[in-house]
């Protein structure tokens, strides 16, 4: 069974994205889109699926669960904030996978309190994408979170380039989630090839 998260693991706010991902044999990306309302998100949700039909692709729903259990999704990933306000067995009961964000001991508390099917620790180096109360976090705290958290698969994020990506598998993570090195890169597709490249070849 493939493992999920997968290794690299994009991260996009629109279908566009999703779908140049999903053409390119991406097989996890998260659709991170902000201030929607659930019809909105619902739709956006929908678009993305269907961008997605047919390939490898899995998606990710950012935040908006109960979008993403009106549109059929089958993923969710949920911040500290939308965690604390959200109807968890409701996501289980609709058969989603949940992935949750953790920055310190008490959200990784929290988020094992909620038995995920992964957790994300970020941001990892200095990221500018999002302004973060966290500070870096750093390869050892990688291997202090795999430590605690066993056999769950570890999503490491936040200023994470293909150039460091073999000391953050090697401090133990599962999967890196990935934005700018992506999103903001002069040729995209050349950089999403090389990210499979390395991948889908380093040891597991």
């Amino acid at each position: 069974m493939p493992q999920h998260p997968d290794r690299f693991y994009p991260i996009v706010d629109t279908v566009a994205w999703v779908q140049r991902l999903a053409r390119a044999g991406v097989r996890t990306v998260q659709l991170r889109a902000k201030d929607l309302d659930r019809a909105e998100a619902a739709a956006l949700v929908g678009a993305a699926l269907a961008a997605t039909a047919g390939t490898a692709t899995e998606l990710i729903v950012n935040d908006h669960w109960e979008a993403a259990i009106d549109a059929g999704a089958r993923h969710v990933h949920l911040g500290q904030e939308d965690l604390a306000v959200a109807d968890v067995p409701a996501i289980r009961k609709a058969g989603l996978t949940l992935g949750l964000s953790t920055h310190d001991e008490a959200e990784l508390e929290a988020a094992l309190a909620a038995r995920p099917d992964y957790v994300a620790l970020g941001p990892i180096y200095p990221t500018t994408l999002k302004v973060m109360r966290f500070g870096p976090q750093g390869l050892d705290r990688i291997g202090q979170w795999k430590r605690q958290v066993g056999p769950m698969p570890l999503v490491a994020i936040g200023g994470i380039t293909l150039e460091r990506a073999p000391g953050v598998f090697a401090a133990g993570a599962d999967s890196i989630a990935v934005v700018s090195d992506v999103t903001q890169n002069p040729d995209p597709d050349a950089r999403v090839r090389d990210w499979l490249a390395f991948t889908q070849s380093e040891p597991r």
